[in-house]
């Protein structure tokens, strides 16, 4: 077996594990944000203990993406494949840190009723999620249209969290002693917040590797996800209204993966 056979083989390998890695943590999201709407106690205990999957994941490819840069010397595209896949690693890492995060929120409030019925919450966390989603499918279809929306999706969450961050606020001015509850679910909307925005890390990733032009996507779009935030939501009506489940969504795009042997980046021409 050729050198080149052997190093495409890897580093095919190695993002069938990343994409692994996403799915993992799209689900632990889920999972946690469920969590918190039923107040499952149970459900938030497992995202916490199942983290250690997603940090021995996480420091694995890592460890094979260096050893990839180490021993065969990459050049031009495969070189901007494997830097690429260790930073999106890191992305992918920090938003299973976000879903146990979310999960220790929900064990903080055990035994507390909500002031108010979760709604924008559950809203806020289908956004995030569908950004993780829908950046592990341009990963795997190389698909630039939908990594630049999912940077332009980014303005509707930044909306949605100040609106939510603003009421928030005002809930504690009115009455001091839903201060530590607000002050919780405050943390969890600007975690959502972060979740979104590795999300976007990620897309501007997926965009260097196909185009070698490394832009901010999220800056350079700023404005023009606004207008498509109802659009956004349409696809989740069973989040958009209510406090039901936000765990395995149906209606979440669903994330094919290349078939075995196939590499969603590489095309075994090592061309830039």
């Amino acid at each position: 077996m050729s050198i080149r056979r052997t190093f495409e083989e890897q580093l095919s390998e190695l993002q069938s594990d990343m994409l692994r890695l996403g799915r993992f943590v799209e689900e632990a999201l889920g999972k946690s944000l469920d969590a918190l709407v039923r107040q499952d106690l149970q459900l938030a205990k497992q995202v916490v203990e199942e983290d250690d999957f997603a940090d021995d994941m996480n420091f694995g490819l890592q460890a094979r993406a260096m050893q990839l840069l180490a021993l065969q010397q990459p050049m031009a595209r495969d070189l901007r494949i494997i830097g690429s896949s260790l930073r999106i690693v890191i992305d992918l890492e920090r938003i299973g840190d976000h879903a146990v995060d979310i999960a220790k929120v929900v064990r903080s409030l055990a035994g507390q009723s909500f002031f108010k019925p979760l709604v924008d919450i559950p809203r806020l966390g289908t956004l995030a999620r569908k950004m993780v989603a829908d950046s592990l499918q341009a990963f795997v279809n190389r698909d630039m249209a939908l990594a630049v929306q999912v940077a332009r999706d980014d303005d509707a969450v930044d909306e949605l969290c100040d609106n939510l961050q603003r009421e928030l606020m005002d809930k504690m001015r009115d009455d001091p002693t839903l201060v530590e509850q607000a002050t919780r679910l405050l943390l969890v909307a600007r975690m959502l917040e972060r979740v979104a925005d590795h999300a976007t890390n990620i897309v501007e990733q997926i965009y260097y590797v196909e185009t070698g032009e490394m832009r901010p996507l999220a800056r350079e779009e700023h404005g023009h996800g606004l207008a498509l935030a109802p659009d956004a939501l349409e696809h989740h009506p069973s989040d958009h209204h209510n406090t039901e489940s936000m765990g395995a969504d149906p209606d979440l795009p669903i994330i094919t993966a290349p078939p075995l042997g196939h590499s969603s980046w590489h095309n075994g021409s090592g061309s830039s």
